[in-house]
């Protein structure tokens, strides 16, 4: 039957995008060009952009958007009083540029120009690079700014930057390693896809503890696909993707060296340069320690001790006409130590060696109106984790490999693919639990902009899994603005989750305690998104509301009658629904944004009939940054992050959380080449341990002997540090 229903889906699909492409090389007007006309520094209206014969005229804004064919183009610009100019622009995704004319009574030469790239985002998550104004999918881009400040309180990290974004929550899973992972939207961290340009370097499921070993110095931005995006990556991108989009050549060089209270330190290397004909590169390397720190005295560590080291070289190549060449590769190593003393004396030790090496290649390629692509990535990872006496060893494999092709034809941008993932696991020390999924896929989507006002993507695709079977998984999105600064966005869409045996729980008690798997079958989930945005002026709002559906969710239960834990699928729904609120205001020197989430989450309850609030989903989460920055000068900025009430779960010390508040402050002066920071973090001294123990009295029927992390475990920190650019 699966099979049937995924032979009905291809033919839809086929049946729907063939005459498309076939019509291809006959395509019209598609990608938007905006072309920004400019003269000491004030905008110039009614100003001619000409391409061959067509012309467009500037608005009162001094702006014009051309729709070309994909391919090279030479750009003529005149106005009245100015000399001409003219430049190429290459047309292979929305772009903008800006264009200085000089003023002149005659007009007489055309000089050459060198185009200027806007301050635009270029979002590249959604398979179709577009701006990010003009994306029907809502996407939350942090940009470099926004990394930079990040960098300077994390540099070994990006769990603070996710932390801080409005509608995403970094959990903690393993107190005793300080393990994480990021839920989107109050939806658990296995069902987040976390990528690296496009490409699963981390794995199909990063695990607890990727996120803790991404330094964040390469980062040239991140964009965050919130909801169901199946349709986009497939199973592990149930609840939403994040893409860390890594820098581009720039000829520069930084050396950030950081310390903090607790006993961390940090040196990072990052370089990049030209190495002629076309060819670029980028380096990473950064070294990364942290001594034990038992903050509150019970001879348990709340920081555990890491020892890391990271290592990416990237190579680019890129021949101005549409064509690029993108490889990347990258090695971690790292120690953990963390664990301590138990009731009665005794020790209880947890250990955990990573080793990962992972390889990734991008390439574009233009030719005939149609942009090829192709992607592909492997990465290996071996671990040997000790829980007290236990060892489990263990090898994660994954293979990725994904061709598509895109192409215009009036309105529409089409994009039709096929990808094939592979995902493997073998343990050494537990046995039962070695799997070997292969999954390949088609894929198709079309973007739709007939008009400046309207947009719409609608996306399909169809997984044929090697244990759970075929699924189909589509998404729509839409983008219409009503006014002047007004952008509404609608999406829904669905999407599946294969089970592996990492949750949440096992990341925190290893797969000793548990039975085997059998008899699961796939979760699934639907959902959908209301955005609405607004922008007047510096000030920039959008309100969100949001929901979804998973159904069958796994859960770990302890059965009657034997001390086995078991993983299974609890009949029923867990329903997530919310609200997001988002201001910025940007003026001058100032930068300020405010964020709420409010977020209502339950599920089945095992053997209960009833229903429960899902665990460690707070109700409300705000945040309020203000930060004043002086060009060449240097920063100064203050967040408050408000986290509310919790529900706990196997917590005999309370049943709901307290709520609690984190304020920081950032300082940092440039002084010459040099970037000096320093960092205060939690300075009310906001702490679990303050308000109820971390080690349990007695073991739990899940093997635990500690209670789950609902708040910071380390309390207050102060890091200072000094950037070094040439």
């Amino acid at each position: 039957m699966s099979s049937r229903l995924a032979l009905i889906a291809i033919v839809l699909i086929s049946t729907v995008l063939a005459p498309a492409a076939a019509r291809a090389q006959t395509a019209a007007d598609s990608i938007a060009i905006t072309v920004m006309v400019i003269s000491a520094d004030q905008p110039i209206s009614e100003a001619e952009v000409r391409v061959g014969s067509r012309a467009w005229e500037t608005d009162r804004g001094g702006a014009a958007v051309l729709r070309l064919l994909a391919g090279r183009h030479r750009l003529r610009i005149s106005a009245e009083g100015h000399r001409p100019a003219s430049l190429d622009v290459v047309a292979d995704r929305d772009t903008a540029v800006t264009i200085r004319l000089d003023p002149s009574e005659a007009a007489s030469d055309e000089p050459e120009l060198e185009a200027v790239e806007l301050e635009t985002v270029i979002v590249t998550a959604t398979r179709s690079e577009q701006r990010i104004e003009d994306a029907p999918v809502r996407v939350e881009v942090l940009a470099r700014e926004e990394v930079e400040e990040k960098m300077m309180m994390t540099p070994g990290d990006v769990s603070m930057m996710l932390n801080e974004t409005s509608g995403l929550r970094v959990q903690t899973t393993s107190p005793s390693l300080g393990g994480a992972n990021v839920r989107v939207q109050g939806l658990r961290g296995r069902y987040t896809q976390v990528l690296s340009d496009g490409l699963p370097l981390y794995g199909g499921q990063s695990g607890s503890l990727g996120l803790l070993q991404i330094p964040p110095m390469d980062l040239a931005q991140v964009e965050v696909i919130k909801g169901a995006a199946s349709a986009l990556y497939g199973a592990s991108a149930l609840g939403g993707v994040v893409n860390l989009v890594s820098r581009r050549p720039a000829d520069d060089r930084e050396l950030l060296l950081n310390a903090t209270t607790l006993g961390g330190a940090d040196a990072v290397l990052w370089s990049s340069g030209a190495l002629g004909g076309r060819w670029g590169y980028t380096f990473l390397g950064g070294a990364h320690g942290q001594r034990t720190a038992d903050v509150d005295g019970d001879r348990w560590a709340d920081l555990p001790s890491y020892a890391r080291g990271v290592v990416r070289p990237r190579l680019f190549w890129d021949d101005g006409q549409g064509r690029s060449l993108f490889v990347t590769v990258g090695a971690t190593a790292e120690d953990r130590n963390g664990g301590g003393e138990i009731p009665g004396g005794a020790r209880f030790a947890e250990e955990l060696r990573t080793r990962r090496a992972d390889a990734g290649v991008v390439a574009r390629w233009l030719t005939g109106g149609t942009l090829l692509n192709f992607r592909a990535s492997a990465m290996g990872q071996r671990h040997d984790h000790r829980f007290g006496e236990v060892r489990e060893r263990d090898r994660h494999a994954t293979w990725f490999g994904e061709g598509s092709a895109a192409w215009t034809r009036g309105a529409h941008t089409l994009v039709l693919g096929a990808a094939l993932q592979r995902e493997a696991y073998a343990a050494q020390d537990v046995p039962g639990f070695d799997y070997t999924f292969t999954i390949p896929s088609l894929f198709a989507q079309d973007d739709w902009h007939p008009a400046e006002w309207l947009g719409v993507t609608a996306s399909g695709r169809v997984d044929r899994h090697s244990e759970y079977g075929t699924f189909v998984s589509p998404r729509v999105s839409a983008l219409v603005r009503p006014g002047a600064g007004w952008n509404v966005r609608a999406s829904v869409g669905g999407g599946y989750y294969a089970p592996t045996p990492f949750t949440e729980e096992t990341e925190a008690i290893g797969l000793a305690p548990l039975r085997p798997l059998g008899g699961l079958k796939a979760e699934r989930a639907r959902g959908g998104s209301l955005d609405v945005g607004r922008t007047l002026g510096d000030l920039e709002l959008n309100t969100s509301v949001f929901g979804s559906v998973v159904d069958d969710a796994l859960q770990l239960v302890v059965p009657e009658l034997t001390t086995d834990l078991l993983l299974i699928n609890v009949p029923g729904e867990t329903r997530t629904w919310g609200t997001e609120a988002l201001l910025r205001y940007h003026r001058e020197l100032w930068h300020v944004t405010a964020t709420h989430t409010y977020v209502r989450a339950t599920e089945p309850q095992f053997r209960m009939g009833a229903r429960r609030t899902v665990p460690l989903t707070p109700r409300h989460q705000s945040g309020l940054v203000a930060m004043r920055e002086a060009e060449g000068r240097g920063r100064l900025g203050l967040e408050l992050y408000y986290t509310g009430v919790q529900s706990l779960e196997d917590n005999p010390y309370r049943d709901q959380s307290r709520p609690y508040l984190i304020v920081g402050m950032l300082a940092e002066r440039t002084i010459g080449p040099a970037r000096v920071f320093v960092n205060a973090e939690n300075l009310l001294d906001a702490r679990q341990t303050r308000w109820q123990p971390l080690v349990l009295p007695t073991r739990s029927a899940e093997r635990r002997w500690t209670t789950d992390a609902w708040a910071p475990l380390e309390g207050r920190v102060i890091n200072a540090g000094v950037r070094l650019s040439w």
